[in-house]
């Protein structure tokens, strides 16, 4: 099944860009829009085959493919990897509907969405070194397509920047998993993080350095932050979606598979340095949002500060914190793609993005009342409002992260309230006042346009209300992860107070979103 996800893009893109016959513009999307579709069924095929309260790989594929390299085609996924599989399904659809009537090459274009597809599935059930690093860097070829021609008027330095910054992480991921492989003598690159363990503590600690800086430059985090609003405010709109939605969790995924979960050892030493590297990317990210003009260079200023509490999850590397992560990864993804889409519709329809411009967009009658309403919708929900799905992420971070390192988690709170701030800047500068007499006579917004936004909105509050909907595909695999220690300081100790136990038994049987709204 995990095949069939990976490979049948790559035919829906073969068939979308290689067909012989010539085929209307209109007609190439609505075969887009199907396949999508059909993916998304799929991926939901696989959800009734996913057993949740199981902790190990599930699905499981695994072919030698190059004896010679001990390279293997070695499938599987379990809790951390299932979510954001459904998620790039999801906002793949999202992004083939919001995608331009009119774009040039509308083939090409759909064809690299279904590769890049393909590449982000393929890297999320990969259990082989190689094979996750293969898919890691295939994607990069259909993402800087999709920027450089499609992009805006400097798309093609945003592009180039791009490319050069994840060439560096890929080397020093190829870098690192060789050294794994190498140096602990497998014969396979097999993922194996029984074997990693047995190399010394100064070999590990070498090694995650390059894994850490391979994924903090992916993710991204401060000081590898400078491709992403680049290539944000150039990329377009559906773009954008994907890249913030879906391709920034690579990073993410990869540190914690292949950084906490594959050399715990070193991760433990450097835990503490890794939850002041979350705050500063948190308070940077906020403050560089708040200066700025651009609506789409805020909303990407935003996922910089938003990622860093995904870090400080991990720092903590305990049950719940690493449930927290999960749903911190979801959460981003599904109000950035929001985000963005609303931008992207404003931009469409005014002609701008400038905060000096724009205003009184609220306006019922000439402005665009709905896209300000589901825009005051989303970001209430990125700056944790209750409620919604970020409120519940967020607060499991902090709650999980409080007792292992609290001054990170207080300055990453401080980013929190940062992020009603910028927001709030936002919301008022473009919707509310007096219509903008640069932005009169506005033409109407399209279902097509409508649609995929309010889908994600009716996501975002759902998914808040009932969080337990989403925890549950992963809480059996973080706790057999991490069944009883937490890192206090870099060493172990028993779980505090606010143990896993305990969170464990508000998640799973009193729901978590009664117990929250209750309190």
């Amino acid at each position: 099944m995990l095949s069939v996800l990976i490979w049948g893009p790559v035919l829906g893109a073969a068939a979308i860009a290689f067909w012989p016959a010539e085929i209307k513009p209109a007609m190439v999307r609505n075969l887009a829009i199907a396949l999508g579709l059909l993916l998304l069924g799929w991926t939901g095929a696989i959800a009734l085959q996913f057993n949740p309260y199981l902790s190990e790989l599930q699905l499981t594929e695994s072919l030698l493919w190059l004896e010679t390299l001990g390279l293997t085609y070695h499938l599987g996924i379990d809790g951390l990897s299932f979510p954001l599989i459904v998620l790039n399904s999801l906002l793949s659809l999202i992004a083939i509907t919001s995608s331009d009537r009119q774009l040039q090459r509308p083939r090409f274009y759909y064809a690299l969405l279904f590769l890049l597809n393909s590449c982000v599935s393929g890297a999320f059930c990969a259990q082989d070194y190689l094979l996750f690093f293969l898919f890691y860097e295939l994607e990069l070829i259909p993402l800087y397509l999709l920027i450089a021609i499609w992009g805006g008027k400097r798309r093609g330095y945003a592009a180039t920047k791009f490319l050069m910054y994840t060439a560096v992480s890929g080397i020093a991921l190829l870098a690192s998993f060789l050294g794994i492989t190498w140096l602990s003598g497998a014969e396979t690159f097999t993922y194996n993080p029984a074997i990693a363990q047995t190399l010394p503590l100064g070999t590990q600690l070498i090694l995650l350095g390059g894994i850490l800086l391979a994924f903090g430059i992916k993710i991204p985090l401060v000081p590898f932050h400078t491709w992403l609003p680049d290539a944000h405010v150039e990329a377009s709109t559906p773009i954008s979606v994907l890249l913030a939605g879906v391709l920034l969790k690579l990073g993410t995924y990869g540190l914690l598979k292949f950084g906490l979960l594959l050399l715990p050892d070193a991760w433990k030493i450097l835990a503490p340095s890794l939850a002041v590297w979350a705050a500063i990317s948190a308070i940077y990210g906020a403050l560089s949002a708040i200066a700025q003009t651009d609506m789409k260079k805020m909303v990407a200023f935003s996922s910089v500060a938003h990622m860093g509490y995904i870090l400080l999850a991990g720092a903590a590397a305990t049950s719940l914190s690493f449930l927290a992560a999960i749903l911190q990864m979801v959460s981003h993804g599904l109000i950035s793609a929001l985000l963005f889409l609303l931008v992207g519709v404003v931009y469409k329809k005014t002609g701008t993005r400038d905060l000096d411009i724009l205003k009184g967009l609220l306006n019922p009658e000439r402005g665009l009342p709905l896209i300000g309403s589901l825009m005051i919708v989303g970001v209430m929900a990125s700056a944790g409002i209750p409620g919604m799905v970020g409120f519940v992420s967020e607060f499991l971070v902090f709650w999980s992260s409080f007792p292992t390192f609290p001054i990170p988690t207080l300055i990453c709170m401080v980013g929190t309230g940062l992020t009603a701030v910028y927001y709030l800047l936002l919301v008022n500068r473009t919707f509310f006042g007096r219509l903008s007499e640069v932005v009169q006579n506005l033409p109407p917004v399209q279902w097509g346009d409508r649609l995929p936004a309010i889908a994600l909105t009716l996501l975002i509050v759902f998914f808040g209300l009932f969080p337990s909907t989403l925890t549950q595909w992963s809480e059996a695999t973080s706790t057999a992860l991490f069944p009883s220690n937490t890192i206090v300081n870099g060493e172990d100790t028993e779980t505090r107070r606010h143990g896993d136990a305990e969170n464990g038994i508000i998640l799973g049987n009193l729901g978590l979103s009664e117990g929250l709204i209750n309190a």
